[in-house]
């Protein structure tokens, strides 16, 4: 597994963001020599496409993720270099909105004069598919998308493959007054998993300034991972104001709060970081 993009709600940049990353929501879970699975589409995305085309690897296939349809998690898309290539074939997954496919918003969201093409002029093959509450299997991974509590119609996921298990939250609204209360199909999506990815966003002081946003504090993402039970933690979505001594402090903070839970490994996503699960 690799993050490509680790920051949350924009794109950012400086030589104080240069070891955490300033792209948004990516990550990538690859196991032999099955299709890889991406989790969002933030602007992380493109340098994974540098990465692939980088490699002269011919007939990109994977499944994508998506969560929700913000900017921070779709704004990598059409700057994927293998999506304009012929032979490449894409199914993105994502939820619904009232009576709109998921494929119908995303062409809402990529069209002129926002954008200088539309989903249908893209040059590789892209089949979008809704998807939220459902299980669904693709190869030999086991994917369960489960709403979660964020602002609008958000999926969490869950992928058991390969001997491994990651759940990926990375947008989630912490409930105000209810530091303890985890919604139960959060809990689903992250009931003893190896990894779980959540966000981590804000500080309880930037939550009391911001509390309808859709985030949580870093130790409502420790609490997700008590009660679930998680092997480790990835503190992810990390704010555009968060530089890199700031995360450290932040996730400084986790593992003090984790200190009960001797067997959590808390630690901060960095883009480019790989991490090896299960049976690899």
């Amino acid at each position: 597994m690799t993050f490509y993009g680790v920051r949350g709600s924009t794109p950012c940049s400086g030589p104080h963001l240069e070891r955490y990353g300033g792209n948004t929501s990516c990550v990538v879970l690859e196991h032999r020599d099955e299709e890889p699975i991406v989790l969002d589409l933030g602007t992380g995305l493109r340098p994974y496409g540098c990465r692939i085309i980088g490699q002269g690897r011919g007939g990109y296939r994977s499944t994508m993720l998506l969560t929700h349809l913000h900017w921070d998690h779709v704004q990598g898309l059409p700057f994927f270099a293998p999506i304009h290539c012929p032979d490449s074939e894409l199914d993105i997954y994502g939820p619904p909105e009232d009576l709109e496919t998921f494929g119908d918003l995303v062409a809402k969201l990529m069209c002129p004069p926002f954008f200088p093409i539309e989903p249908g002029d893209l040059i590789g093959r892209v089949r979008f598919h809704c998807l939220s509450d459902d299980d669904v299997v693709v190869g030999d991974a086991k994917i369960r998308a489960r709403p979660v509590p964020h602002t609008g119609r958000t999926n969490g996921y869950r992928v058991d493959w390969g001997g491994a298990s990651v759940a990926y939250v990375p947008d989630h609204q912490e409930p105000i007054g209810r530091p303890r209360h985890v919604d139960d199909r959060v809990l689903e999506l992250c009931d003893e998993v190896d990894l779980l990815i959540h966000d981590a966003q804000f500080t309880p002081r930037e939550l009391e300034q911001r509390p309808d946003w859709g985030h949580c504090t870093v130790e409502y993402a420790v609490e997700v991972a008590r009660q679930c039970r998680a092997r480790r933690l990835a503190l992810f979505h990390h704010d555009p104001m968060h530089d890199d001594d700031t995360v450290d402090g932040l996730t400084d903070g986790a593992r003090a709060g984790a200190g009960d839970l001797p067997s959590l490994d808390v630690f901060a996503a960095a883009e480019g970081m790989t991490i090896g699960l299960g049976a690899v």
